[in-house]
């Protein structure tokens, strides 16, 4: 995959994992167009990053149907095409059984899940069309089972993953990728919110350099780092009963 050139969407690029690929895919050549809520932030990223490349940014709300075919709109009238989404947006909602409560659940998931069905929406036509066209997703490790207080978001990340896969076999005879990212933790704004210690933490640095050697490689899944990736796949082994067991106790706490 060549990124010199290409039009490179990227949703929730304000801050954590979208921002630092946008900085990195501005040193590759390519043509960003940022998506974020919060436009005071994408405004001193597209003015640190003008000099290098064309570049534009978009206020939109991925949870609102109407705000997302809108910006799509205006980037396909800016730039002429999309080449690359990468639907980056996402929340995570951390409480116990006694905060149960609907408007979690909601957020998680018209973010991480509607959100990019809303703007997969807008891209399939013309990458069907034109026969060309990727679109990565941003999972998660935690995709694979219940964790005790992540259960929303675990279900959502659950929830694209499976999307993605779906997408990715029915789109394969018109020539358009679909690539799954899933991450474990990563330092970001996100997790710092977590109260526990977080086992092999990433700066966020890396994994964008991780995301984009496994882009340019065309890997079907990006998983990393390998540690978190070997300890998701024997939890998803593991019997029921044990899981639940070693998930009951409470993490180690940050110090």
């Amino acid at each position: 995959m060549i990124f010199k050139n290409s039009v490179i969407l990227i949703t929730g690029a304000s801050s954590g994992i979208g921002y630092q690929l946008a900085k990195d895919f501005a040193d590759e050549g390519a043509q960003i167009a940022l998506l974020s809520r919060r436009t005071d932030l994408l405004e001193s990223l597209t003015n640190e990053l003008k000099s290098k490349t064309k570049i534009k940014y978009y206020k939109c709300d991925v949870t609102v149907k109407s705000e997302v075919a809108l910006a799509i709109s205006k980037i396909k009238n800016d730039f002429l095409k999309i080449d690359i989404a990468i639907l980056n947006s996402g929340v995570g909602f951390r409480s116990s059984v006694l905060e149960y409560n609907s408007e979690a659940a909601e957020k998680t998931f018209n973010t991480n899940v509607l959100g990019s069905v809303y703007c997969i929406e807008q891209l399939l036509p013309d990458f069907i069309t034109e026969k060309r066209g990727v679109i990565v997703g941003i999972s998660s490790l935690g995709d694979g089972k219940g964790f005790p207080k992540s259960g929303f978001y675990s279900a959502s990340k659950a929830a694209l993953t499976i999307i993605l896969e779906s997408l990715r076999i029915e789109l394969k005879k018109y020539n358009v990728k679909v690539i799954t990212v899933k991450p474990g933790f990563i330092k970001t704004p996100m997790t710092d919110k977590n109260e526990f210690k977080m086992p092999y933490l990433m700066r966020v640095e890396e994994s964008s350099k991780i995301i984009i050697d496994g882009l340019r490689r065309e890997k079907r899944i990006i998983e990393f780092p390998w540690q978190t990736t070997l300890g998701a796949k024997v939890l998803r082994m593991m019997p029921t009963k044990w899981f639940e067991a070693i998930a009951s106790k409470e993490p180690p706490k940050k110090k």
